[in-house]
């Protein structure tokens, strides 16, 4: 379906309670409710980023409480992997504070990190900056089922977050993991002080993409002491949840990924995210490097919700 930005902006428009029954509608006759897939994301190689990301506590330039590693050994991965795996877990994300992937040793080691979750049986997905097209080729040969490169805002608004890349290399990413035959993790994070202007270009733009991503994760701005946007308030319950169901009628098919800011989320705020077509969680105490709900938790909730974790089936790979 092709949209035009004024319909974006119609449909973000809609009084709320119309809104969240509207996309429950797309979402019910797409998906089950009672399926919700648990992902877990690790930081293989954490903080030292070189970037100026105004959210993120990895950028070397500001001083925050991470401090920068080494890329992670295979093995340490691997284990990782397998006890996400035994705690309900079907998707495996690594990340790493990369600007972009450079060929040589530690990529040859993600590669292998890549071909060894596979081997487990779960979802291999990695986030590792920017890409070239013969890196997203080596990642798909290494059996990589998703890349998550995330547009963050809208293009008029990204200036104002960062200024060590442009929104053109962002998309030109995401063109080369497309070509590669990997599937598309892409979302954005609200609260940063953009419009409702911004959200719905931003909104738009993965409504627009073509193909459109098969993930969409939704985040909540994460104000980390030492950051540029260290003190932004929270963003509201109710204009979070409008862009999770506005992700949900725009992109009915896609996994929309309720991911960062859960961890100062209540359970009823979750649940009215899951009710507007949010299937997918991150599990895990930790999102890279900020607070995530203990798996006890989200186990909990969803247990009162009588949800099931995601069990993969070989037709659904890539879903």
């Amino acid at each position: 379906m092709t949209y035009t930005l004024e319909g974006v902006r119609e449909l973000y428009q809609l009084p709320f309670l119309s809104l969240v029954a509207h996309a429950s509608r797309v979402h019910d006759a797409n998906h089950s409710y009672r399926d919700i897939q648990q992902c877990t994301l690790l930081s293989v190689k954490t903080g030292g980023c070189p970037e100026d990301c105004a959210y993120c506590p990895q950028a070397a330039r500001y001083h925050t409480n991470v401090e920068a590693e080494a890329l992670m050994s295979v093995s340490s991965v691997l284990e990782a992997a397998e006890s996400a795996r035994a705690s309900g877990a079907t998707r495996f994300c690594m990340g790493a504070a990369w600007r972009q992937a450079r060929d040589g040793r530690d990529f040859d080691q993600v590669l292998e990190m890549v071909r060894g979750v596979t081997e487990l049986g779960l979802e291999a997905c990695a986030t590792l900056g920017m890409l070239t097209a013969s890196q997203a080729t080596r990642l798909k040969e290494a059996g990589l089922l998703a890349y998550n490169h995330n547009l963050d805002t809208s293009r008029s608004f990204y200036s104002e977050i960062i200024h060590t890349r442009d929104y053109n290399d962002r998309l030109n990413t995401i063109q080369n993991v497309r070509d590669a035959g990997i599937t598309v993790c892409c979302g954005g994070i609200i609260g940063m002080g953009e419009s409702d202007a911004d959200r719905i270009q931003l909104l738009y733009t993965l409504a627009s993409l073509d193909p459109q991503p098969e993930s969409v994760p939704i985040n909540a701005l994460v104000a980390v002491e030492g950051t540029p946007l260290a003190d932004q308030k929270p963003i509201d319950t109710f204009e979070f949840v409008r862009m999770i169901a506005c992700a949900r009628i725009l992109m009915p098919s896609a996994k929309i990924r309720l991911s960062a800011g859960r961890l100062s989320m209540s359970e009823e705020a979750q649940t009215l995210a899951f009710i507007a077509g949010a299937n997918s969680i991150f599990m895990g105490d930790k999102l890279l490097t900020t607070p995530n709900p203990e798996v006890n938790t989200d186990q909990l909730l969803l247990s009162k919700l009588g949800i099931s974790s995601s069990v993969m089936h070989p037709e659904a790979i890539g879903a």
